[in-house]
């Protein structure tokens, strides 16, 4: 009974332990997008827009940044579906975005660093 019990607490806890993970090896993945992209605390707009607030939030409509016509029109509100998408193959989702990189191949990359920029509000703060 004891082992239940034990099997049953590790089995709640490790969604926590994993959420903590996913964000920390975001982080790292972010490292890629950091040279055109920033979030957190005091991001600005670089060569790309910056990423906080980005869930719910209309692709082409951060201020004061210069978005391709391609974005601007391409009809998406960010969520963890489109970003997953996007980051795979921005050419391929939104053909004549300005993004330079090919993508991010590995799955398990790109829901990592949707947890790590999903943390950040409008404002980048953590959540």
């Amino acid at each position: 009974m004891l082992r239940l019990v034990v099997a049953t607490c590790m089995m709640v806890a490790v969604p926590a332990v994993a959420s903590a993970q996913d964000t920390d090896a975001g982080k790292k993945i972010f490292m890629k997008c950091a040279p055109c992209h920033s979030v957190g605390p005091g991001a600005k707009n670089k060569v790309g827009p910056h990423l906080n607030g980005l869930s719910g939030r209309a692709a082409g409509s951060a201020e004061s940044f210069k978005y391709s016509k391609a974005m601007k029109n391409s009809g998406i509100t960010w969520d963890q579906e489109s970003f997953l998408e996007f980051i795979a193959s921005p050419k391929k989702k939104i053909p004549g975005t300005k993004m330079v990189i090919p993508g991010i191949k590995d799955e398990i990359d790109r829901e990592n660093l949707f947890a790590y920029v999903e943390q950040f509000d409008a404002e980048g703060n953590t959540k």
